[in-house]
């Protein structure tokens, strides 16, 4: 596979479209068979209270997953990023309920690069609050 945005049709402040996505205590759960990160704060309440968090998070790297989404649907080749990096600024919190939380992640180009490579920005937002700081990813664009 190849990127399908070209680096001619790309400018800095280019925005890729926006992405909300939902995560709840049976989202966790399956992560955390996938990924093997059984830790307690992510799916018992009273033990993530007594660590004093206010209720059961989301596994970072679940976070950073669904946060890069958002490049790879806009370039259309997973292949296509090169480095990606983020600062894990706040938790997402995941209430047990019928709700549980949402993740909204934008995206815009900040940087153009040498070899048709592009800096990807990405704000990543849970319950209004930031949840990834300097969350940034390079990427191979046709």
């Amino acid at each position: 596979m190849t990127a399908r945005i070209s680096y001619a049709d790309v400018e800095v402040g280019t925005e890729l479209p926006a992405q909300s996505f939902a995560v709840n205590r049976a989202t966790l759960v399956q992560y955390a068979g996938a990924s093997g990160d059984f830790n307690p704060i992510h799916w018992n309440e009273k033990f993530a209270v007594e660590v004093g968090l206010p209720d059961v998070i989301a596994h970072g790297m679940f976070t950073m997953a669904e946060a890069i989404r958002v490049v790879t649907d806009w370039v259309g080749d997973p292949g296509a990023v090169i480095e990606y990096g983020v600062r894990f600024t706040k938790p997402v919190v995941v209430p047990n309920d019928d709700k549980g939380a949402v993740i909204e992640v934008s995206g815009k180009v900040g940087a153009l690069l040498e070899e048709n490579r592009v800096r990807v920005d990405l704000t990543a937002t849970s319950g209004g609050t930031k949840v990834l700081g300097m969350s940034r990813a390079v990427v191979q664009l046709g």
